[in-house]
Protein backbone atom coordinates (compact mmCIF):
# COMPACT_ATOMS: atom_id res chain seq x y z
CA UNK A 1 0.00 0.00 0.00
CA UNK A 2 1.35 3.38 -0.92
CA UNK A 3 1.47 6.32 1.45
CA UNK A 4 -1.15 8.09 -0.65
CA UNK A 5 -3.53 5.12 -0.42
CA UNK A 6 -2.97 4.93 3.33
CA UNK A 7 -3.82 8.62 3.72
CA UNK A 8 -7.07 8.11 1.77
CA UNK A 9 -7.97 5.09 3.87
CA UNK A 10 -7.26 6.87 7.16
CA UNK A 11 -9.26 9.93 6.07
CA UNK A 12 -12.26 7.72 5.34
CA UNK A 13 -12.29 6.11 8.80
CA UNK A 14 -14.46 7.50 11.58
CA UNK A 15 -12.48 8.76 14.59
CA UNK A 16 -13.39 5.87 16.97
CA UNK A 17 -12.23 3.27 14.41
CA UNK A 18 -8.99 5.17 13.84
CA UNK A 19 -8.38 5.25 17.60
CA UNK A 20 -9.02 1.49 17.84
CA UNK A 21 -6.51 0.80 15.09
CA UNK A 22 -3.85 2.94 16.78
CA UNK A 23 -4.40 1.18 20.09
CA UNK A 24 -4.17 -2.21 18.35
CA UNK A 25 -0.87 -1.15 16.76
CA UNK A 26 0.37 0.07 20.14
CA UNK A 27 -0.48 -3.28 21.75
CA UNK A 28 0.85 -5.46 18.95
CA UNK A 29 4.13 -3.79 17.92
CA UNK A 30 6.90 -2.95 20.37
CA UNK A 31 8.33 -0.32 17.99
CA UNK A 32 5.02 1.57 17.94
CA UNK A 33 4.84 1.42 21.75
CA UNK A 34 8.45 2.66 22.06
CA UNK A 35 7.72 5.49 19.63
CA UNK A 36 4.64 6.73 21.49
CA UNK A 37 6.31 6.29 24.88
CA UNK A 38 9.16 8.49 23.63
CA UNK A 39 6.89 11.08 22.02
CA UNK A 40 4.84 11.60 25.18
CA UNK A 41 7.70 11.30 27.65
CA UNK A 42 11.02 12.05 25.91
CA UNK A 43 13.70 11.21 28.45
CA UNK A 44 16.63 11.65 26.08
CA UNK A 45 19.16 11.99 28.87
CA UNK A 46 18.04 8.72 30.45
CA UNK A 47 18.19 6.94 27.07
CA UNK A 48 21.63 8.40 26.41
CA UNK A 49 23.02 7.32 29.79
CA UNK A 50 21.62 3.80 29.39
CA UNK A 51 23.17 3.52 25.94
CA UNK A 52 26.55 4.77 27.15
CA UNK A 53 26.50 2.32 30.07
CA UNK A 54 25.83 -0.64 27.76
CA UNK A 55 28.47 0.50 25.27
CA UNK A 56 31.07 0.97 28.01
CA UNK A 57 30.20 -2.49 29.36
CA UNK A 58 31.11 -3.99 25.97
CA UNK A 59 34.71 -2.83 26.42
CA UNK A 60 35.05 -2.58 30.20
CA UNK A 61 32.61 -5.09 31.77
CA UNK A 62 31.57 -4.34 35.33
CA UNK A 63 31.53 -8.00 36.25
CA UNK A 64 34.78 -9.91 35.75
CA UNK A 65 33.86 -11.16 32.28
CA UNK A 66 35.94 -10.76 29.15
CA UNK A 67 35.07 -7.74 27.02
CA UNK A 68 32.98 -8.57 23.97
CA UNK A 69 33.99 -5.53 21.87
CA UNK A 70 30.78 -5.56 19.82
CA UNK A 71 30.22 -2.30 17.98
CA UNK A 72 26.86 -3.72 16.90
CA UNK A 73 25.51 -2.90 20.38
CA UNK A 74 26.22 0.78 19.77
CA UNK A 75 24.85 0.58 16.25
CA UNK A 76 21.52 -0.74 17.56
CA UNK A 77 21.24 2.18 19.97
CA UNK A 78 22.12 4.70 17.29
CA UNK A 79 19.61 3.20 14.85
CA UNK A 80 16.95 3.21 17.58
CA UNK A 81 17.71 6.85 18.44
CA UNK A 82 17.43 7.86 14.80
CA UNK A 83 14.08 6.06 14.42
CA UNK A 84 12.70 7.82 17.51
CA UNK A 85 13.90 11.23 16.35
CA UNK A 86 16.25 11.84 19.27
CA UNK A 87 18.10 15.17 19.25
CA UNK A 88 21.01 15.00 16.74
CA UNK A 89 23.44 16.27 19.42
CA UNK A 90 22.62 13.25 21.58
CA UNK A 91 23.04 10.87 18.64
CA UNK A 92 26.40 12.40 17.72
CA UNK A 93 27.52 12.27 21.34
CA UNK A 94 26.73 8.53 21.56
CA UNK A 95 28.47 7.91 18.23
CA UNK A 96 31.62 9.67 19.43
CA UNK A 97 31.44 8.00 22.85
CA UNK A 98 31.50 4.61 21.14
CA UNK A 99 34.70 5.42 19.26
CA UNK A 100 36.34 7.04 22.28
CA UNK A 101 35.58 4.00 24.43
CA UNK A 102 36.98 1.61 21.83
CA UNK A 103 40.13 3.72 21.60
CA UNK A 104 40.56 3.72 25.39
CA UNK A 105 40.36 -0.06 25.27
CA UNK A 106 42.85 -0.38 22.40
CA UNK A 107 45.28 1.97 24.19
CA UNK A 108 45.51 -0.55 27.03
CA UNK A 109 45.47 -3.68 24.92
CA UNK A 110 46.80 -4.04 21.38
CA UNK A 111 44.18 -5.36 19.00
CA UNK A 112 45.17 -8.20 16.68
CA UNK A 113 42.08 -8.03 14.52
CA UNK A 114 42.00 -5.79 11.48
CA UNK A 115 38.21 -5.91 11.62
CA UNK A 116 38.30 -3.93 14.88
CA UNK A 117 40.20 -1.06 13.25
CA UNK A 118 38.02 -1.16 10.16
CA UNK A 119 34.85 -1.10 12.25
CA UNK A 120 35.97 1.88 14.30
CA UNK A 121 37.05 3.70 11.15
CA UNK A 122 33.59 3.10 9.65
CA UNK A 123 32.04 4.57 12.81
CA UNK A 124 34.39 7.56 12.56
CA UNK A 125 33.42 8.22 8.96
CA UNK A 126 29.73 7.92 9.85
CA UNK A 127 29.93 10.36 12.75
CA UNK A 128 31.90 12.90 10.71
CA UNK A 129 29.32 12.71 7.92
CA UNK A 130 26.44 12.92 10.42
CA UNK A 131 27.90 15.95 12.20
CA UNK A 132 28.54 17.79 8.92
CA UNK A 133 25.08 17.01 7.49
CA UNK A 134 23.41 18.23 10.69
CA UNK A 135 25.50 21.41 10.84
CA UNK A 136 27.18 20.55 14.15
CA UNK A 137 30.81 20.45 13.01
CA UNK A 138 31.90 23.30 15.28
CA UNK A 139 30.30 21.63 18.32
CA UNK A 140 32.16 18.34 17.87
CA UNK A 141 35.36 19.43 16.13
CA UNK A 142 37.48 18.99 19.26
CA UNK A 143 36.37 15.39 19.85
CA UNK A 144 36.67 14.46 16.16
CA UNK A 145 40.19 15.91 16.11
CA UNK A 146 41.13 14.02 19.29
CA UNK A 147 39.99 10.72 17.75
CA UNK A 148 41.99 11.39 14.59
CA UNK A 149 45.09 12.22 16.64
CA UNK A 150 44.64 9.16 18.84
CA UNK A 151 44.62 6.88 15.79
CA UNK A 152 48.13 8.18 14.99
CA UNK A 153 49.27 8.06 18.59
CA UNK A 154 48.30 4.39 18.82
CA UNK A 155 49.75 3.66 15.34
CA UNK A 156 46.55 2.15 14.02
CA UNK A 157 46.97 0.25 10.78
CA UNK A 158 44.38 2.45 9.06
CA UNK A 159 45.48 5.80 10.50
CA UNK A 160 45.95 7.23 6.99
CA UNK A 161 42.26 6.60 6.30
CA UNK A 162 41.40 8.56 9.47
CA UNK A 163 43.63 11.34 8.14
CA UNK A 164 41.85 11.39 4.79
CA UNK A 165 38.41 11.67 6.44
CA UNK A 166 39.67 14.31 8.87
CA UNK A 167 41.21 16.39 6.06
CA UNK A 168 37.85 16.40 4.25
CA UNK A 169 36.15 17.37 7.52
CA UNK A 170 38.21 20.54 8.03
Amino acid sequence: MSKRDLKKYLASLPKPELEEQLIALYDKFADVKAYYDFIFNPKEEKLEQAAKAKIANEYFPLKGKRPKLRRSVAQKFIKHFLSLGVDPYVVADVMLFTIETAMKYSAKREMKYGSFYKSIFTAYKQVVDYVVINGMAANFKERITAIYQESFKQHWENMKEFERVYDNFE
